[in-house]
């Protein structure tokens, strides 16, 4: 249950996000927004947050726990950005100026990540 109420949170950071910048400032459709926020979300979950962050969970020492917050966060800004660019070049091809709103999408998502990351440690992989 803890694990679909992280994957809940997450996509309601995402989506709030995705909403903002393609949505209100790019004028794209809120259905796609919310389908671009989906796969996202899944696919940051699984391989942010459970491969990388929780993977590297053996680093339990004060300052490995920064330091893999560091290492999960970049990842996840990564995937975010390639992710968004990619989507939104299926979904919107001729409208948009996908590198920049990817790039927008993912530095914010990626501060959301850290404090994100913070909540996994303290709810879900303690």
């Amino acid at each position: 249950m803890n694990y679909i109420k992280a994957l809940f949170i997450k996509f309601i950071m995402i989506s709030a996000v995705l909403g903002v910048v393609l949505t209100l400032l790019y004028k794209q459709s809120f259905s796609d927004t919310l389908l671009i926020s989906a796969i996202l979300t899944v696919a940051a979950f699984l391989l942010g947050d459970l491969l990388i962050f929780r993977g590297s969970s053996s680093w339990n020492r004060k300052g490995n726990q920064k330091k893999r917050n560091v290492i999960a966060t970049f990842s996840d800004a990564l995937l975010a950005f390639f992710v968004i660019w990619f989507a939104g070049k299926t979904f919107f091809p001729e409208s948009t100026d996908m590198f920049t709103a990817s790039l927008i999408s993912a530095l914010v998502i990626a501060a959301g990540e850290w404090f994100f990351h913070k909540y996994l440690d303290n709810r879900l992989f303690s």
